[in-house]
């Protein structure tokens, strides 16, 4: 296995975050630049990040819609306004796998996490609908940017979901 999943337990987190629902084939295009564009909301309201940015997995559909949100933590709750919305990741027990390499290798990386999972009889929250995938907290968090490495082969990126909480 590439990935070394480890098992972690997470407070609850505030974040700011834009939502989007895209077709899967343009979320990179789409979702990149509002990293940017909400660390610079942040910076106007002079309001610290308190963490690295992420997309979350909301709603996965991968023949038709994705909805992502594109999100910063912040150290404390926060006031939204009509493009960046406050929001709380809950708390609970994760999976945590890092990928290294280009991000386009993440659907592979997620694969065989999956997969993992699924061999090791982990459940995760989330259930399934009509439209898909409903996920509690699935995140794709960014060590890297074109900024800080510019070679997206050394790139890294935490995969971190959430577990189903013990019944």
């Amino acid at each position: 296995m590439a990935i070394r999943p480890q098992l972690v337990s997470r407070a609850e987190q505030p974040y700011a975050s834009i939502t989007n629902s895209l077709p899967m084939p343009r979320l990179s295009d789409q979702l990149q630049p509002q990293i940017g564009e909400i660390f610079g909301w942040l910076a106007a309201r002079g309001i610290q990040p308190a963490g690295l940015p992420f997309w979350k997995y909301n709603r996965i559909n991968v023949a038709g819609i994705v909805e992502v949100e594109v999100g910063v933590p912040t150290a404390d709750e926060i006031s939204g306004d009509d493009r960046v919305q406050p929001h709380l990741l809950p708390g609970g027990s994760y999976v945590l796998a890092r990928h290294v390499g280009h991000p386009q290798k993440l659907r592979d990386a997620t694969s065989e996490l999956l997969d993992w999972a699924a061999a090791e009889g982990i459940a995760w929250d989330m259930w399934r609908e009509d439209e898909g995938e409903l996920w509690a907290a699935r995140l794709e968090e960014y060590l890297h940017d074109p900024i800080s490495q510019p070679d997206m082969e050394k790139w890294q990126t935490n995969l971190i979901f959430k577990l189903a909480d013990q019944q």
